[in-house]
């Protein structure tokens, strides 16, 4: 416990802080923001703000945690590396992104062809090292399971080798994706992930307090390190934490996709490496609402222009929250309601994570 104390809140103090340089220097080289010319009006104040925010998070998540490791003395795990790669690996990704946008001042970077080229090597790479045999512990557990989950492995839902990584593919592009078109207003997307992730955190210290440590149980979890995993939810909470004082609105710098995808791509890691895949989808429920908000909007433009030669949209902009910007609400007003939608999908996860224990005494 003292170990996730340390991480979560060596990590607040360098993103609180970091973030502040990050600004100052941001803003004399010229890091600013290009914003997107068919979005909402009002934002076009915000062109020029401060960008690539998100490498503070990182740096403060990933100094957080071995910082709690050297303080502590202990080894880190092999679930604990694999998730900091995940997460330095798509935030290169989003850096790529952010650095393409900057130096050639457009709203857009990274083509999405070589953006989805970069998120599936990043995830492929991850999935394999993770179900590889030769990282399991002394009981034959590895990191990630050929399993599908739900609130832990579901025994008779097991995967080949190849569709397995198809699903470890789906879980990390498929968030990375979500969280950055979450990342749309001030703070929203750094108030949610503060959220989710601190479920993760309370996830992974209670499997920890109720792991298998020989034979697998109906009440125990057969999880890989949990209390390494609470010590990197933790730091990533602080991180955004941190961070969120400084992109709350009105915001001084923007996370940019270096934050959103390496967010994204640690919680999709998250639910592999905790085994609560299915539960990810209710825990992190804005991030997909946002994204089913995007398909619905494309699917239903393409689908009527076809049928009735006049594309119709179900939404005025999406995603979602833009639509109600566009219907008259405040941007603080937006983020706040969302803050407590992602609030009730945390508490639900949470209620029905505890409630599954419950029911198996």
């Amino acid at each position: 416990m003292r170990a996730i104390l340390l991480g979560g809140g060596i990590a607040l103090l360098i993103s609180l802080l970091g973030t502040r340089v990050a600004i100052r220097y941001f803003t004399q080289w010229g890091y600013g923001q290009e914003i997107r010319d068919d979005g909402p009006t009002s934002h076009h104040t915000k062109r020029g703000t401060p960008t690539m925010g998100g490498v503070v998070i990182i740096l403060a998540a990933v100094t957080g945690y071995f910082g709690a490791k050297l303080i502590t003395w202990t080894t880190p795990s092999a679930s604990a590396l694999l998730l900091l790669l995940l997460f330095v690996g798509m935030g290169l990704v989003g850096f790529l992104d952010d650095f393409i946008k900057i130096s050639k001042q457009r709203s857009l970077g990274l083509r999405s062809k070589a953006k989805m080229i970069g998120q599936t090597v990043i995830a492929v790479a991850f999935g394999i090292l993770a179900l590889s045999p030769w990282l399991a512990d002394e009981n034959g557990r590895t990191p990630a399971s050929h399993k599908i989950s739900f609130l832990r492995e579901i025994e008779w839902l097991v995967l080949p080798t190849v569709l397995a990584l198809v699903l470890i593919w789906l879980f990390v592009a498929g968030f990375s994706n979500a969280v950055n078109l979450t990342d749309g207003l001030d703070g929203l997307a750094a108030g949610a992930s503060v959220m989710v992730f601190g479920a993760y955190t309370l996830v992974n210290i209670w499997q920890n307090n109720q792991f298998c440590q020989d034979e697998p149980s109906a009440t125990c979890y057969n999880v890989r390190d949990p209390l390494d995993l609470a010590i990197i939810a933790a730091a990533i909470t602080g991180a955004c934490f941190g961070f969120l004082w400084w992109n709350a609105s009105p915001a001084r710098i923007f996370m940019g996709d270096t934050g959103s995808l390496s967010l994204g791509g640690a919680l999709a890691g998250f639910a592999i490496l905790t085994r609560t895949e299915l539960l990810l989808i209710v825990l992190g429920g804005l991030f997909v609402l946002e994204t089913a908000s995007v398909m619905l909007q494309v699917s239903w433009f393409k689908a009527t222009k076809k049928f009735t030669g006049v594309g119709r949209r179900v939404f005025r902009i999406a995603p979602v929250h833009h639509h109600f910007e566009m219907l008259g609400w405040e941007q603080v007003t937006v983020v706040i309601r969302f803050w407590i939608i992602t609030g009730l999908c945390v508490a639900t996860g949470l209620g029905i994570f505890y409630a599954e224990w419950v029911s198996r005494l």
